[in-house]
């Protein structure tokens, strides 16, 4: 599905391979293999190419129909892969441009970036089970199952799982950030 939409975009922007790839500073192999469906892109790359366009991240997920109503099912998501070692997403939402609901599962230890970062958007998290610090704009909030925390997310902030046991989050997100 994101391959399909890139190709598309890239294609609508009379781009090639190696141009899109240049601007996006990553490898013509790498876009490739997105575009083919053989790998996923980080959420990263994901951000870098969303930039090139002039798109959210939610823009490179490729609309399966015109209807208002989306069921998402397990198997069936896509995944935003992080920057190796941190925190992967799986989508729950379409990508339709207005809100992004992302579920993800922190191991110990793991955290959602290496430095907090702000973005023009608002932004919720829902703990499911275990706990949950939310650094936010220097301050470090603990969450816990059941509870959740909302914040203008304009002010920098990340996620961390300091317990010894996962921690699984409900983020959303609106509108979504490239």
């Amino acid at each position: 599905m994101i391959g399909e939409r890139l190709k598309e975009l890239r294609t609508l922007h009379g781009m090639s391979l190696r141009q899109l790839a240049a601007q996006a500073d990553v490898s013509a192999t790498l876009l490739s293999q997105i575009e083919r469906s053989v790998t996923d892109p980080s959420l990263d790359t994901m951000r870098r190419l969303a930039a090139v366009f002039g798109e959210s991240v939610s823009s490179l997920f490729a609309a399966a129909t015109v209807s208002s109503v989306s069921i998402s099912r397990p198997g069936n998501r896509s995944m935003l892969i992080a920057p190796q070692g941190r925190v992967s997403y799986e989508r729950l939402t379409p990508g339709n441009g207005q809100l992004e609901v992302l579920r993800a599962v922190l191991q110990p230890g793991e955290m959602s970036a290496d430095e907090p970062r702000g973005h023009p958007s608002s932004e919720c998290v829902y703990v499911i089970a275990g706990s949950l610090i939310a650094q936010i704009d220097g301050v470090d909030y603990t969450i816990a199952a059941g509870e959740s925390v909302s914040f203008d997310a304009r002010l920098p902030h990340r996620y961390r799982n300091a317990s010894a046991s996962a921690t699984e989050i409900i983020l959303s997100v609106t509108p979504p950030n490239p």
